[in-house]
């Protein structure tokens, strides 16, 4: 049940009262403590050149207690060198961010999205690089799986901005930062080598990196030049065992007796099997069937969730590329000009082998374990009876005799390239007025191709599948030889995806601050922006392309199928270790192979099947869509300070005026496809205040305030209409969309005991309004003939039921942030201890999001945010001397749903925590040379996903799919000169 708006109306305003009431207390009882000043303004935070983990800890540590906002940050411990050899893996030891991972490495859920999730909420963070807005085509974010960690000088998260930052992100935002060759002592050189390896590919991949700057005296003033590069590459391994969700009741009857027939087996009726004695077969019952049984009956009916695996095997090679450049040209002490640009291109190329399962329904040897499949956890007890079980027993062992499979290869290449280009200028025209002006263009595109061969077997075969439940699921096959070319025969091939995203975006910033003198005002902030986005999308998929010897769909005895021996070079086997070994099963099944379906090999080799050249693919013009987002905003920030700075914070207001424009595709009455408009436009204004209040210059006590918002997705407001005219449902985008918009309230308490030293504890509240559902309505569609069809779809005559996207209730984020970290050089302490330090931080967060799962006239139920794990911590040893560091830490994420809860929890799918533990050791061979060591994920953990959920008691032990990735090791040998 939602709860009442009262209720966190009260809380916001408890919070607030509480942070007033003790800030006021904190000026009372500073400005009558005889201690030093606090600092005298965040402008004195400059960028270190950091090398070393105490150095990178000391700027981190600087930025975090000098800056008003709430914000934490991490800097490369040298050049090229940041913590982790991944990005978003390096963010996760940040308290409340929370990062995805896939194949091995931090990642964005299937390629979309940063994979970041900031105090809970997926999906809502602003992407910035030196910042500016950054972003992967697409989307609004940017794929942080895509950073290249050589390339980074530091990474700003702030969890609450101010005004004057860049709207767009109610979770947080993201700073990249870069070097800039005026922030380095003079002419300085880095390059690194290193190799990558995962010890389930067995192959070491390279990684280069080069920089070298230098800066010069020019009459009155200097200039400075940056060049950087760096080439990536990993191969990983992404080993797992799929296996349905649903209820899947069966009903287990002797193999012999009347209740196998075919009236009751349909097509999975086989009359050989059903006349043995030694096998049960499985008739199956629907969840109403299940419910008109005797509880007696349904007692000992047996869920069968999670227990068809297939074998999956997926190498994944990821290779990033990277360019950097900056020219700094500072004529005049107050007088600066520069040019930055930055070019990014992500490579995720997969090659993926399936052995894909059909379990025959008669077993033998059955064995069930008591597991009771109630209503709610098979439909959230809709009919809101007495939340029956609808089964007493779940699969525990049996073999599946006759069972049959098929097999896919295939590949996928998705390339992502962003580069930005910038440039401006910075001028004091007084001591007292700084000005800055900034345009910056950023051009994405994406194109993700993924194609694949499925064979299945030769007519008359069939094997037993021997299935034990366990984590993971122990699997033995016997019968003809799976990796043999003789046991297969070719069926079709299809580019099931082939889309390509196109967006640029413009901005033009105008940046002041003025300073004032004998005022608790210290100085004012202002500036206006100009932003254009446009993004285009096209589809160029297709499907069906038969691969047999006269281009029609294979027959059923196969005359007409081209077999596997006919094109042996064109199959392999697959890997012989899935799973690590761990499953029973090892593989070497036989698969297409997923290196002959690149080019038009497919297409040269198989002239019959009628599939298009690879340069002139047709589109599918329905899918074209175009959108263009507009936005003019200006902000006001005054920075006060008072009581002899013993509280100091700012307080502004950023107004935003947003112009969206989509276009689509749709048919018209007549059957022709015609462009689809629609426009939305919106006004905020964002009102921000931050204090801070020192008990002492080392103990600080802050409250945050703040509204920000994040647009819709261009999905989401796409206005194609398209129904279904079998069953007479459809779907249609809301262009009229607002945006997701927060109010933020931050509570936090911070001790410094040196520059490297600090303990923190922050609460934290967000009041979300506008999460994005979709509603079913009964309507008339214009472009599409009355519906007639015989499926009822419980709308007036002619009718369409179609579901949109509309802005939802209010929801929230709420939780606590706990970190610390320092080193033991503490004069009390024994000299032995001090190189030794420790770092860490806890994170736990509660998000609730009201969703209709039951369609429009349902009721409203509450669920978490996906991606959303309640507790994180991160847990890091260190050591530092003049020849070597070390570093070893253990990041922990507690269960969370995957991309979001179903309407039956049972179709559902969670992950259940997990922890990795990382390591890294360097070597300062000689002033300018140093050897890394490092080790990823030593303990050869892998995320598993579980049927249900984590809430509500629908947390199940059903293992739905099971992964093994591997360990990765890596060595890195770094030279530098000046700096």
């Amino acid at each position: 049940m939602s709860k009442p708006t009262h209720n966190r109306s009260t809380h916001r305003r408890l919070l607030a009262t509480a942070s007033m009431t003790a800030l006021l207390a904190v000026g009372w009882t500073a400005a009558n403590a005889q201690t030093a000043a606090a600092p005298a303004n965040d402008a004195a935070v400059e960028e270190v050149v950091v090398t070393g983990i105490r150095q990178s800890l000391q700027s981190a540590v600087a930025m975090k207690k000098n800056t008003m906002e709430v914000v934490d940050s991490i800097r490369a411990e040298d050049i090229g060198k940041l913590p982790d050899p991944n990005v978003a893996e390096t963010l996760t030891r940040v308290p409340g961010v929370q990062g995805y991972r896939y194949g091995g490495e931090g990642a964005s859920p299937v390629g979309v999205g940063s994979g970041l999730t900031i105090r809970g909420l997926s999906g809502q963070t602003a992407s910035q690089v030196d910042g500016r807005a950054y972003f992967t085509a697409g989307g609004s974010e940017f794929n942080i799986e895509a950073a290249i960690p050589g390339m980074i000088a530091g990474l700003d998260v702030y969890k609450n901005p101010s005004a004057e930052h860049i709207e767009g992100g109610i979770g947080g935002l993201v700073d990249v930062r870069t070097r800039r060759p005026l922030d380095l002592k003079g002419l300085t050189a880095s390059a690194a080598i290193s190799g990558k390896y995962n010890d389930m590919v067995k192959s070491l991949q390279p990684e280069y990196f080069g920089l070298v700057a230098n800066r010069w005296n020019v009459g009155e003033g200097e200039m400075g030049l940056l060049l950087a590069a760096n080439y990536q590459k990993s191969w990983n391994r992404s080993d797992n065992g799929p296996g349905p969700g649903g209820t899947n009741l069966r009903r287990a009857a002797a193999a012999n007796s009347s209740d196998c027939s075919a009236a009751n087996l349909g097509g999975a009726y086989n009359a050989t099997l059903s006349s043995r004695s030694d096998l049960f077969c499985l008739i199956s019952v629907s969840n109403a069937d299940a419910l008109a049984m005797t509880p007696a009956q349904r007692a000992n009916l047996i869920n069968f969730a999670g227990v068809q695996i297939n074998q999956n095997e997926e190498d994944i090679q990821r290779t990033r590329k990277g360019v950097n450049g900056a020219f700094q040209w500072k004529p005049k002490s107050n007088l600066e000009f520069y040019i930055d640009g930055n070019y990014n291109s992500y490579l995720y190329h997969q090659s993926y082998r399936f052995l894909n399962s059909s379990d025959s329904r008669y077993v033998q040897n059955l064995t069930t374990t008591p597991f009771s499949t109630t209503e709610g956890l098979a439909s959230r007890n809709a009919n809101g009876g007495e939340d029956a079980i609808l089964a007493g027993q779940r699969f525990a062992s049996g073999t599946f005799v006759g069972s049959t499979f098929s097999s896919t290869g295939g590949e996928e290449h998705r390339l992502y390239k962003t580069w930005i280009l910038a440039g401006g200028s910075k001028w004091s025209p007084t001591d007292d007025l700084d000005l800055k002006l900034d345009v910056s263009y950023v051009k994405a595109d994406q194109h993700q191709d993924n194609r694949a061969v499925n064979m299945v077997p030769r007519a008359g075969l069939a094997w037993n599948t021997t299935r034990a439940i366990g984590a993971p699921q122990q699997v033995s096959i016997s019968g003809p030889d799976l990796g043999s070319a003789g046991s297969w025969v070719l069926q079709n091939y299809a580019n099931g995806t082939n889309n390509v995203y196109d967006d640029a975006g413009l901005a033009a910033q105008f940046d002041g601050k003025y300073k004032l003198h004998d005022s608790f005002i210290e100085d004012i902030k202002f500036g206006t922006r100009y932003y254009r986005k446009k993004s285009k999308f096209y589809n160029y998929s297709f499907s069906g392309k038969n691969l047999t010897t006269d281009g029609a769909a294979l027959a059923a005895n196969q005359s007409n199928g081209i077999f596997a021996t006919s094109v042996a070079d064109l199959v392999n086997g697959s890997h012989t270790n899935w799973l690590d070994g761990d499953a029973g099963y090892g593989g070497g099944f036989l698969t297409f192979n997923p290196d002959a379906l690149l080019g038009d090999n497919v297409r040269n080799r198989f002239p019959l099947a009628g599939i298009p050249a690879e340069d002139s693919l047709p589109e599918i013009v329905l899918s074209r869509r175009l959108a263009t987002e507009q936005t003019f905003a200006g902000y006001g920030v005054a920075d006060f300070s008072f009581l002899n700075d013993k509280i100091r914070g700012n307080i502004g207001a950023r107004v935003v005026r947003t112009e969206l424009d989509a276009e689509a595709r749709i048919t018209d009455a007549t059957g022709t496809i015609v462009p689809n408009k629609s426009s939305n436009a919106y006004t905020d204004i964002l009102p921000t205040f931050n204090i801070t209040g020192y008990i002492t210059p080392d103990t600080l006590l802050r409250f945050g305030y703040g509204q920000g918002l994040t647009r819709p997705s261009v999905g989401d407001i796409n206005p194609t209409i398209s129904v279904n005219t079998t069953n007479g449902t459809g779907s249609q985008g809301n262009a009229d969309l607002a945006p997701l918009r927060a109010d933020s309230y931050d509570l936090s308490f911070e001790k410094y005991f040196n520059n490297t030293s600090y303990v923190s504890a922050a609460v934290f509240y967000k009041d979300v309004k506008g999460f994005v559902l979709g509603v079913e309505q009964c309507q008339t569609v214009a472009i599409a003939a009355p519906y007639s069809g015989t499926t009822p779809n419980s709308c007036p005559t002619g009718q369409y039921r179609v579901t949109t996207p509309v802005n939802a209730q209010p929801g929230y984020a709420k939780g606590v942030e706990l970190a610390f970290q320092t080193f033991f050089d503490y004069g009390f302490l024994p000299d032995m201890l001090k190189n030794f330090g420790v770092q860490g931080s806890y994170t736990y967060v509660k998000t609730e999001l009201p969703l209709k799962l039951t369609g429009a006239s349902g009721p409203v139920t509450n669920v978490r945010q996906p991606f959303q794990s309640d507790n994180n911590y991160s847990i890091a040893g260190l050591y530092e001397n003049d020849f070597m560091s070390a570093r070893l830490v253990y990041t922990y994420r507690s269960d969370y749903v995957l991309f979001g809860v179903s309407a039956n929890p049972i179709d559902g799918r969670y992950l259940k925590g997990y922890g990795l533990l990382d390591a890294s050791v360097n070597f300062n061979l000689r002033k300018d040379l140093a050897l890394s060591l490092t080790a990823s994920n030593l303990t050869n953990k892998a995320p598993q996903r579980y049927v249900g959920e984590p809430d509500n008691g629908y947390d199940t032990d059903i293992l739905r799919q099971s992964y093994a990735n591997g360990r990765i090791y890596g060595v890195s040998l770094r030279y530098k000169f000046g700096g």
